[in-house]
């Protein structure tokens, strides 16, 4: 009897902290287990959840949580969301991939001519 008790001691903290710790709101549940595949950045090639794009760096703080706001109201549908996040992380994705070819590259390769330029002279 005594073993008995004191095991439900424990089981019952431990469903308690069980209980505490799964606290997770359906919305988020859902966001977390709705899987997309998306041929973008780092996710290229892989299924990720909603969750895992709305919280990288593809996605600004300010837009996440404006979608967060309007899912968990009700006001933008689960498909709603998944077309807004993987468009944003597919058009963050590019931008980027092109900017280096553009932007920081480029001054680099002119500086190189430049100084081959100035070291032929």
């Amino acid at each position: 009897i005594t073993v008995r008790s004191s095991k439900q001691g424990p089981v019952t903290a431990a469903g308690e902290e069980g209980d505490n710790t799964p606290r997770e709101e359906p919305w988020e549940t859902t966001l977390k287990t709705t899987k997309v595949s998306i041929e973008a950045g780092e996710f290229r090639g892989h299924r990720v959840s909603l969750w895992d794009l709305l919280h990288s760096r593809y996605i600004p703080e300010e837009n996440r949580k404006e979608l967060l706001e309007l899912f968990q109201a009700g006001e933008l549908t689960l498909e709603q969301v998944k077309t807004v996040v993987t468009t944003i992380v597919t058009r963050t994705a590019a931008a980027e991939r092109a900017e280096p070819v553009s932007g920081p590259r480029a001054e680099p390769v002119a500086t190189e001519a430049e100084s081959t330029a100035l070291h032929g002279d």
